[in-house]
């Protein structure tokens, strides 16, 4: 029992110290992911430790006492994401339907066939914006029915997981397919026009993950994220970054890409909105993001029923008011995240 427990700490405390190290390899970026998983086993295994090790005292009190800092440094990582955080979107106290966009982001598995499950929830939830990410000519085939009630559309049909299908109610301007980094791996950028006349700069993306079968550096997806989110500063407009974007809410990256865009994330202060893999509930994670400039606030945020994809939907209702700018702050960079901004992006 003894080896036991101090096995399973060791392992506990380096999946920590991996995911503490920056560097791009898939080794270190693949335990940004758990984070909440390594918290509650932390937990379990401080209590073992504390009630079963009948080792040395010294060795136990050095355990317990790593132990308890791997559990607070993960809890300081973990608690923005709940309601104990401070909310970064503040929710809009009233209802201007001419400045309101509501959209749907769903990660739909190239492989899936149940498509007829997807537009069952669009039409159930009836968003002004649709993404269909990992999207092949099948699945673009299969939902050109939607155009009956999206008239304006961007496709990128693709057989690599990486097409993306954006529909829209509302009018779109200066609509572009960028291949950012990779050559096969597309984002889309226009312009929504609300109702009302305001304009809303979207960008949808879907980098690759930093995992050995598909990437193993972060290097590309860091990459794009940190040439968007330039993209994103430099905006005259509000701006909304939807996607996959493979990487999770709290990591380093997320968090520098916050800095460096000047957007700011809905689920601080709300929850997790775990979107992957939605098939096993123990190893669920916040894949699919929308992250806001400062000028929007947040009318509902739910995550939607599976329709048989390994990603949960996610829905998100916002609403443009000038003077939320005044009233929101984003994350504000640092000489140190300056620097690594610029590196990450000169990176091949």
């Amino acid at each position: 029992m003894n080896i036991f427990l101090i096995a399973f700490s060791v392992l506990l405390i380096s999946f920590t110290l991996l995911s503490i190290i920056k560097h791009q390899y898939w080794i270190f970026r693949i335990f940004d992911y758990p984070r909440l998983q390594k918290l509650v086993l932390s937990v379990v295994c401080f209590v073992l430790f504390a009630s079963f090790f009948k080792g040395s005292a010294v060795v136990s009190y050095i355990f317990l006492i790593l132990l308890f800092c791997n559990i607070t440094y993960l809890l300081t990582q973990i608690i923005p994401f709940t309601i104990l955080g401070r909310k970064q979107v503040l929710k809009a106290n009233k209802d201007i339907p001419n400045q309101s966009l509501c959209i749907m982001i769903a990660n739909v598995f190239q492989h899936n066939t149940n498509t007829a499950g997807c537009l069952k929830e669009i039409a159930r939830y009836n968003p002004d914006v649709v993404l269909l990410l990992e999207t092949n000519k099948r699945w673009d085939n299969q939902t050109a029915e939607l155009a009956k009630v999206y008239p304006y559309e961007v496709k990128v049909a693709l057989e690599n997981t990486y097409g993306m299908l954006l529909y829209s109610k509302l009018k779109l301007e200066d609509a572009e397919v960028k291949y950012m980094v990779e050559d096969d791996i597309p984002s889309i950028h226009t312009v929504i026009v609300l109702d009302g006349g305001v304009k809303i700069k979207l960008f949808a993306v879907h980098p690759t993950p930093p995992v050995p079968n598909e990437n193993p550096r972060s290097t590309e997806r860091d990459k794009e994220l940190l040439l968007i989110a330039d993209l994103a500063k430099a905006s005259d407009l509000p701006v909304v970054v939807i996607g996959d974007l493979n990487d999770v809410a709290w990591s380093y990256t997320t968090e520098l890409f916050l800095k460096m865009s000047g957007l700011i994330d809905p689920r601080r202060g709300r929850g997790f909105y775990n979107t992957f893999h939605a098939h096993y509930p123990i190893i669920r994670f916040p894949l699919d993001h929308a992250f806001l400039s400062t000028d929007l606030k947040l009318k509902s945020m739910k995550r939607l029923s599976n329709f048989d994809s390994d990603h949960f939907p996610i829905y998100i209702s916002l609403q443009y008011e000038k003077a939320a700018a005044d009233q929101q702050d984003s994350m504000t960079p640092d000489l140190g995240d300056i620097e690594m901004a610029a590196e990450k992006k000169e990176a091949i």
